[in-house]
């Protein structure tokens, strides 16, 4: 499986902006940006203007590195949202967030969408008590998500679950600490996306 393998900071950098992409290391005063927030490579810090289309790029590079998606997902998750009634901005995020990796993310079952996308591919979580390992699978209303059992005495998952019961998670997963496990009560709306993006540049880069 095609996957990014070059330093994550260096792609915050590139978009000017932290997409915390290390876990504890983006807020604990280790993160890279906090020291050189200039684009990487010789000319990064030079003055660059940035047109129309630089902008709408910008925009569509840093969504799709924030969820940790490849070009053709990116594209088929647009082309998903463009079919759906309502914003197709406004979906297109929703997908990403519906991610099963995005999902284990939001519980708090991982530091970060990197490792939480590892997890699900080791097998260690369920979905409605069926085990999984495709990190692209969308979660739906109902759906549970939990560590598997025999998942749970391993000492990886021990260590990212020991504050999982005050960790915070989005209004619309119903956190269980007792079974290390959580149940989507809801879709989650554009306003439950904490990060700030513009998607109406994304639909305006696809829509030429």
């Amino acid at each position: 499986m095609a996957r990014y393998t070059g330093a994550n900071c260096k792609l915050c950098r590139r978009e000017g902006c932290k997409l915390y992409l290390k876990g504890e290391r983006c807020t604990n005063g280790k993160c890279a940006f906090d020291h050189r927030s200039t684009a990487p490579g010789q000319h990064g810090a030079a003055r660059k203007k940035v047109g129309e289309y630089g902008r709408q790029l910008r925009e569509k590079q840093k969504a799709r590195r924030y969820y940790g998606v490849l070009e053709g997902q990116f594209k088929h998750y647009y082309e998903l949202a463009e079919k759906m009634d309502g914003i197709t901005g406004a979906n297109l995020l929703i997908l990403l967030e519906r991610r099963l990796d995005n999902v284990v993310y939001r519980m708090g079952m991982a530091a970060s969408r990197k490792e939480a996308r590892q997890l699900v591919l080791h097998s260690h979580f369920t979905l409605n008590g069926k085990k999984v390992s495709i990190p692209s699978i969308l979660v739906k209303a109902g759906d549970v998500i939990a560590v598997k059992e025999t998942s749970k005495e391993s000492v990886k998952i021990k260590a990212l679950t020991e504050n999982y019961a005050t960790a915070t998670s989005p209004k619309w997963l119903e956190k269980d600490a007792a079974n290390l496990a959580a149940k989507v009560v809801a879709l989650p709306a554009r306003e439950d996306i904490d990060f700030e993006f513009n998607e109406q540049l994304i639909v305006e880069l696809y829509s030429k």
